[in-house]
């Protein structure tokens, strides 16, 4: 063990940035990938470099992995008609949807107002509930915003 903890031979860690490449003191610099010819994101990047870096240490499993995958069973063939019936399910189910949805948003529109027209309403009670809506918004916005 190195006076650090670390096991002997073993580096210190590297910090790396979100680009992927190690931290610098200049911030202002634009992302630069691992891999420039993709249009992956920097994490793709990562993974792939890392990929081709490990890719020679593969673990012989004498045979494990290949005995397994002969031993599962084949996958259950799905009839043809299968997937077309569930398009035409699935399309019926959003045209019935898109045909009904205005009617029932009228209806509870309406049902809404008559509830809210037939309460008599009073300035304060206004003050009252904007005033809770306000405490309350206020309150999750300083929960959510809390530095721990």
């Amino acid at each position: 063990m190195s006076p650090k903890g670390r096991p002997e031979g073993e580096s210190a860690p590297k910090r790396v940035s979100a680009e992927g490449s190690p931290l610098t003191a200049d911030r202002t610099s634009p992302r630069t990938s691992l891999d420039a010819t993709s249009g992956d994101d920097w994490l793709d990047a990562a993974l792939a470099a890392d990929a081709r870096e490990h890719g020679s240490s593969y673990l012989d499993d004498q045979g494990f992995t290949a005995r397994v995958m002969a031993a599962l069973p084949a996958p259950i063939a799905v009839p043809r008609w299968r997937k077309p019936a569930l398009v035409a399910l699935w399309g019926a189910a959003a045209i019935g949807t898109a045909t009904a949805l205005p009617g029932v948003a009228l209806d509870v529109g309406r049902e809404a107002f008559r509830l809210l027209a037939a309460q008599p309403v009073s300035l304060p009670q206004i003050v009252a509930v904007l005033a809770a809506i306000g405490a309350v918004t206020w309150s999750a916005a300083a929960w959510a915003l809390r530095s721990d």
